[in-house]
């Protein structure tokens, strides 16, 4: 589309910008426009005045992302600065949506809040928590979301309170092309002591069982019901399975490793040999937890 139809902003603005450096991955292609709004006003009126032909995409962390090699056409939004604030209120927290997970984990251990600690083990923004319903160490999202403000495709601010959201397992009815910009999220009093040790105790599991370290995307299929999928993997023998420069962890076969050259490609082709031996050595059909955008090479 023609750079005439792209919106002013106070932001931001980068024609065919690299996304691959922004991925946990470290894979695929730029993307046609990529927008670092200046704040929820900025955003409001860039969607607004934004042609509804061109496609918008969000991404947060991308922590469990592949972008593939081709690219996004359209307008990729990243919130940065001006959505990344954390306040106290009373036994909640609101925090912006570009705020870390284990930032806003950590603020309620100071103010002595429980209920939270689980999002510490969580690698991503409260934007993206909210969009997946994410979830770890025995909490999710949808246990502690009181509402989450969004701006719409046409570029309106709505509050929208959790129940409306119809979160489930990994997943949150947002309507489509709206951005999650905040949210409120509820603690309850504790103590600090046990907080702490609960925040500790999460971070030594994650360290022993993950590849916290490597180029990785986090859980890469949903648990099936009453099943967990790195056992399903395993079963399949597929734990230290590569293609190119793609593999399955070693640590823990439900996480793919990049191990330098990887191409999304590869990767996304992985997890795909990956679904189907599952499924033929089980019966179950695996489903993808990380996201797939993006245009082939």
């Amino acid at each position: 589309m023609m750079a005439a139809a792209i919106p002013a902003t106070r932001g931001r603005l980068a024609e065919h910008a690299p996304l691959a450096p922004m991925t946990w991955f470290r894979v695929g292609g730029p993307a046609e426009y990529l927008l670092r709004p200046a704040d929820v006003e900025d955003l409001c009126t860039f969607l607004k005045d934004l042609p509804l032909e061109m496609p918008v995409t969000v991404i947060g962390a991308a922590s469990n992302l592949i972008v593939r090699d081709g690219g996004i056409n359209g307008v990729v939004i990243k919130l940065a600065r001006g959505f990344g604030d954390v306040v106290m209120e009373g036994d909640a927290i609101i925090a912006g949506a570009a705020a870390l997970d284990v930032t806003v984990a950590e603020y309620a251990a100071e103010a002595g809040l429980t209920g939270l600690e689980f999002l510490s083990g969580i690698p991503g923004t409260i934007g993206g928590a909210v969009a997946m319903n994410a979830g770890a160490y025995g909490g999710e999202i949808a246990q502690v979301l009181d509402w989450a403000e969004i701006v719409t495709r046409a570029g309106e601010l709505i509050r929208v309170p959790a129940q409306e959201l119809g979160l489930s397992y990994r997943h949150a009815n947002l309507p489509l092309d709206s951005v999650v910009v905040r949210a409120r999220l509820r603690g309850r009093p504790g103590e600090a002591a046990l907080i702490g040790a609960k925040m500790a105790e999460i971070k030594a599991k994650r360290e022993a069982s993950q590849p916290v370290r490597a180029r990785t995307g986090g859980s890469t299929f949903a648990n099936p019901q009453g099943q967990k999928a790195w056992e399903l993997i395993d079963a399949a023998g597929c734990r230290g399975l590569t293609k190119g420069q793609a593999q399955v962890s070693e640590l823990h076969c439900n996480f793919l490793l990049n191990l330098g050259e990887a191409t999304a490609a590869e990767l996304e082709g992985l997890g795909e040999e990956v679904r189907r031996r599952v499924q033929e050595n089980s019966g179950v059909a695996l489903r993808w937890e990380i996201k797939r955008i993006g245009v082939p090479a």
